[in-house]
């Protein structure tokens, strides 16, 4: 078995072999071309991010600079996902981002680990695991998600967080590591921030 393919399976693998770091950097060389476009060639962005994602959905839109071990190759990305400056996106294994997603600024979506035995650390090996975005779902700034990890629909969470463990759908959830701090509920469609009210009728 090759290493490309330990890779493709989970387990663990030689991440410098050169057949990986070949293909690799082909895709880098994309994303390279992405942060140097100017702030007004938005429909060039697009067409090179559907290029270099796996999927990449209809009106969604990431800020430069984007960060991403294969420049997205990995990641499925659905329509109408915001994601702000700095994203970086550990893409060695599949990222799922769902419709309608907001993702704050400086946030990071990791797939790879390393062992914790030093003597595989030591051979420059790494695993990876899957990580589920849901639909709807906002990520605040700074926020790191884990490998490994699904966060359900509908959920929010706190800026600076770091998410170790899946996070139900419909949830306020906040903290190193994040934990559930409440649902989502009638609150919420009366009060936007804080004590203020949203105006519904002028919305």
């Amino acid at each position: 078995m090759t290493q490309k393919e330990r890779m493709e399976k989970g387990l663990v693998y030689y991440c410098a072999d050169e057949e990986i770091m070949g293909d690799q950097v082909l895709c880098l060389e994309k994303l390279y071309d992405f942060n140097a476009t100017r702030p007004l060639e938005s429909e060039k962005r697009a067409e090179m991010l559907k290029d270099m994602f796996a999927e990449f959905g209809e009106n969604s839109y990431i800020e430069p600079p984007l960060h991403a071990n294969w420049g997205g190759k990995h990641v499925y990305m659905g329509k109408n996902v915001y994601a702000n400056f700095n994203l970086t996106l550990v893409d060695d294994a599949n990222i799922y981002i769902g419709d309608d997603c907001m993702i704050g600024p400086n946030t990071v979506i990791a797939t790879a680990g390393h062992p914790i035995d030093p003597e595989l650390r030591a051979r420059v090996t790494q695993y990876n695991a899957e990580v589920h975005i849901g639909k709807n779902v906002w990520l605040g700034a700074g926020v790191i998600v884990m490998p490994g990890v699904t966060v359900g629909d509908n959920s929010v969470i706190g800026a600076g967080s770091i998410v170790t463990k899946d996070i139900p759908a419909n949830v306020v959830a906040v903290g190193n590591p994040c934990r559930v701090m409440r649902e989502i509920g009638e609150k919420d469609r009366k009060y936007y921030f804080k004590d203020k009210e949203i105006d519904w009728e002028n919305l």
